[in-house]
């Protein structure tokens, strides 16, 4: 019989629900948790729970799987319960929702090898018991075998509780947009945007799959019980979309607005965009949330009231503000003219021009307190890839180097992914024509090694492993790129660090683990510079996660070597711009540019040749990164503007991270 002890979340864990009263706000009842980590220990759980209620009873747990990167968290859970905890899976039949079409199983990109890794190989539940779609099945054969699946899971008694992540389309399994409400398992063609997004997978849009396997709307909301997850920043607007949304074939995760048993399952970034926490005074007091009109929400909701009527802050009126559903901030806080002054008065103080201070006969004049004041000061720039130190902060680096501040860089990953094949054979063929040149020696064995990667890239297919000489050769060239860059904005030779974090080099988009080695490269860089500011990349909404991964290296570096003098000292801050930018109402640091510096950094994006026109995993954004760097600081400059504060070029933005042991 299973066993396994079923572990609540403890109340500071979970976030705010909806007050009673506003309860018809969100159409799916949805819980919030402070982090994906947490959220997914609290769905492993269910799923425990469910497979010993059912053992206890000699019943069998039928179980409606997922894949993707949402669910990894949850079957890691269930295979550290199963491995230390004793749950068994002895009593489990499970029915993955699709596959890619064609597909073989034991391609990288496979379903079926996926739920392998991840889950099946590491438990004990029978091989019989455990279903994925066939992507292999003879095309004449598809709809017979589609009938045959739906037979299969009818069979079984149906899916107990099927879990489900959700696509930025709003599709679940592979449901795209136009999915009839009564589908069922079939052959579909994929959605541009789905194959964007899966483009990294297949190093390149142009090898993702056509068309897929999935169960339909119908099957799924056929399941007795649903749980739909989404983590990060970059599922927000969806997630707002089916839960507070209209019923629609364009989003069919908003079909589940029409189950009894359906619930979604998010952390606090995939939530944000939801009425409650990005608005909360609009359904019900900020009591009811267990906030108060600090100074804090006070700046979002006045910022907030400022962008929705396109008024400076300091025009806003005490109408304005009674008019939006801000009644108890007016309230609370004094009417418009002291709210209005007090929040421009803090926007006005996180513009500064001096991000690492200044010196000390000018400190009284800097807005931006520091914890140490001392100038010039040590600063280490961690860059998860090559290029994202330049990209998005680039005006800011560039500025802390040219006021004379000891500027580190750590590149944390080597980036050798990112490269095209055809790039690699170009710097290969110039080792091998330089070294035949000056008839140095090894210019045979250069020789060698051009013909092996040219030899290797013929032979090739869509998403194998790249040889350790291909590999070795990328990451070279993301290198010798980052090195350029980094001069460029001012940093000396001896600054610049290349971690190459074990946790990357895998030669797949998927990755390892976070692991010790890791962490300690990042704790002996650290011990070693003693800096005073550190700035590390906050936009976790990159494709393959790995800025998340290196930021979590960041964090449990900075926990290890907080008992140490220095670190009372120490300032992280986090910038973004790659992929995503803070909000004005967030930023606490801004760094104004002038169009020569816009330019500078530009000039230092360019320096990354290799992702220049066209990058090997650019997302679903067709902008170049400098474009998408300029629009950002751009658009941020301008939201200043609008809100009646100082007009500049552009504007690079910080947060600082707030540890909870200081």
């Amino acid at each position: 019989m299973s066993t396994a002890p079923v572990k609540t979340s403890s109340v500071s864990e979970v976030l705010p629900a909806l007050p009673p009263g506003a309860s018809g706000v969100e159409k799916i009842p949805s819980t919030a948790y402070t982090s994906s980590s947490i959220a997914s220990k609290a769905v492993a759980a269910e799923i425990a729970e469910l497979i010993c209620s059912k053992g206890a009873v000699g019943k069998m747990a039928v179980l409606g799987l997922a894949t993707g990167s949402t669910p990894t968290g949850v079957y890691a859970e269930l295979v550290r319960l199963h491995k230390l905890e004793g749950l068994s899976f002895k009593n489990v039949v499970t029915f993955n929702l699709d596959e890619y079409y064609p597909m073989q199983p034991d391609e990288l990109q496979s379903y079926n090898r996926f739920m392998r890794e991840h889950l099946f190989d590491h438990i004990d539940i029978d091989r019989k018991n455990w279903h994925v779609p066939d992507g292999l099945i003879a095309r004449e054969k598809v709809w017979e075998y589609c009938q045959q699946y739906e037979k299969m899971i009818e069979d079984a008694g149906g899916i107990d509780l099927q879990i489900l992540g959700i696509g930025r389309t709003g599709h679940v399994g592979f449901n795209e947009p136009g999915s009839p409400r009564d589908s069922r398992t079939r052959l579909i063609t994929l959605d541009r945007v789905t194959r964007l997004d899966a483009a990294s997978d297949f190093y390149g849009e142009w090898n993702v799959p056509r068309k897929a396997i999935t169960m339909g709307v119908g099957s799924i909301m056929a399941a007795r019980r649903i749980i739909l997850m989404a983590w990060g920043e970059g599922k927000a607007p969806v997630i707002k979309k089916a839960v507070e949304g209209e019923i629609t074939t364009q989003v069919a995760a908003s079909f589940l607005q029409q189950h009894s048993n359906a619930r979604i399952v998010l952390d606090s970034a995939a939530a944000a965009e939801l009425t409650r926490f990005k608005t909360p005074w609009q359904v019900g007091s900020m009591e009811d949330f267990g906030l108060k009109w600090d100074a804090h929400q006070t700046r979002r909701a006045t910022i907030w009231l400022a962008q929705e009527l396109k008024k400076p802050l300091l025009k806003l009126t005490d109408e304005d503000y009674n008019e939006h559903g801000l009644q108890e901030l007016i309230a609370s806080r004094g009417g418009a003219y002291d709210i209005n002054i007090e929040v421009f008065k803090a926007m006005q103080s996180t513009i500064t021009g001096w991000p690492g201070g200044k010196p000390k006969d000018q400190s009284d004049h800097q807005p931006i307190q520091h914890s140490s004041n001392e100038f010039p000061k040590r600063v280490i720039v961690f860059s998860p890839h090559p290029d994202d130190d330049v990209i998005s902060m680039g005006g800011t680096f560039i500025r802390l180097a040219a006021q004379k501040h000891e500027v580190h860089v750590a590149y944390q990953t080597s980036g050798n992914i990112a490269v095209f094949d055809e790039a690699a054979i170009r710097h290969a063929d110039f080792v091998a024509e330089y070294a035949r040149a000056f008839k140095l020696l090894g210019g045979d064995q250069a020789h060698k090694i051009e013909e092996h990667v040219e030899h290797f890239i013929k032979i090739k297919q869509p998403g194998d492993v790249d040889s350790p000489e291909l590999q070795k050769i990328k990451g070279l060239i993301r290198r010798t790129e980052a090195r350029a860059a980094a001069r460029f904005s001012g940093v000396r030779d001896e600054h610049i660090h290349f971690l190459d974090m074990p946790f990357y080099e895998t030669g797949r988009v998927r990755k390892n683990p976070l692991g010790e080695q890791d962490i300690n490269l990042i704790v002996d860089l650290l011990r070693t510079v003693k800096p005073h500011q550190v700035y590390a990349a906050g936009d976790l909404s990159d494709p393959h996660g790995t800025h998340r991964v290196c930021l979590s290296a960041i964090f449990a570096a900075m926990e290890r070597l907080k008992d140490e003098k220095w670190m009372n000292d120490c300032d992280l801050w986090l910038y973004r711009g790659a992929w995503q930018e803070w909000g004005v109402e967030e930023i606490e640091m801004a760094v104004p540019l002038s169009p020569d510096e816009l330019m500078k950094k530009r000039l230092a994006i360019f320096k990354h040749e290799s992702q220049k026109d066209k990058a090997v995993f650019p997302g679903t954004d067709n902008r170049e990164f400098w474009q998408r760097a300029e629009d950002r600081n751009r658009a941020t400059a301008k939201t200043y503007d609008m809100l009646g504060l100082p007009e500049y070029e552009a504007i690079e933005g910080f947060v600082k991270w707030k540890p909870t042991w200081r």
